[in-house]
């Protein structure tokens, strides 16, 4: 079995490399970013991209939006997603994609080596994986609130824009640096489903869905 890993964490990437590579697979490539990962995955056209959800410049969807296109483009190659915390949205994107060769794990996950390399194996060979954490979350979060997926801080964060603060006025409230704020917001952004678009003010939409004037 052939992989491509993308992780921005060196010691974490290092780590997965060692553990798959245990494992009997050939780790033919790992990379840091959403480009070099699709980079990898057209040159070495492996059997599995382990790839982390959240990767640079931005640090919010790189990953599973690369994901998305290895899927759509080399159908060959399956996902196997490693993420830090639940994220039920981009799982639901993932498999709403295609649910061969496709996993999903916490990447607490990636400590139980036994349970890693066989999620690993089970999607390479054109299964699924998905952490239970996710499974629950997905059954549960189905039709609820998108605003219930915020953390109280974010929630914060979306309360202070409502009030009309800019990112230095929430950054002086909160007493944290405005580079903080600014990834808050990209979350929060996310969580409501509000992609880049420039017909449409993501900041006003956000505010409007906390409101309860906007449900779209």
């Amino acid at each position: 079995m052939r992989a491509v890993i993308a992780e921005d964490s060196l010691l974490l990437r290092i780590g997965v490399v060692k553990v798959l590579e245990a494992a009997g697979f050939e780790v033919c490539a790992e990379v840091a970013d959403a480009e070099g990962l699709l980079a990898a995955v057209e040159e070495h056209r492996p059997n599995i991209a382990v790839v982390d959800v959240r990767m640079p410049p931005g640090f919010t969807d790189e990953g599973v939006r690369a994901a998305l296109v290895i899927r759509r483009q080399y159908p060959p190659t399956a996902v196997l997603l490693l993420s830090q915390y639940v994220e039920e949205r981009y799982a639901a994107d993932l498999l709403a994609a295609n649910t061969s060769g496709v996993g999903y794990l916490l990447k607490q996950r990636v400590a139980d080596i036994e349970e890693f390399t066989e999620a690993a194996r089970r999607v390479a060979a054109g299964g699924t994986a998905l952490d239970p954490q996710v499974v629950a979350q997905l059954l549960v979060r189905r039709h609820s609130d998108p605003l219930d997926r915020l953390t109280p801080r974010e929630r914060e964060v979306l309360e202070l824009m409502a009030g009309g603060r800019s990112n230095s006025g929430i950054a002086a409230e909160l007493v944290v640096s405005e580079s903080a704020v600014a990834k808050h917001i990209n979350s929060i952004f996310t969580k409501l489903d509000l992609p880049k678009a420039d017909a449409d003010h993501r900041r006003v939409l956000a505010v409007l869905r906390f409101l309860g004037v906007a449900n779209a």
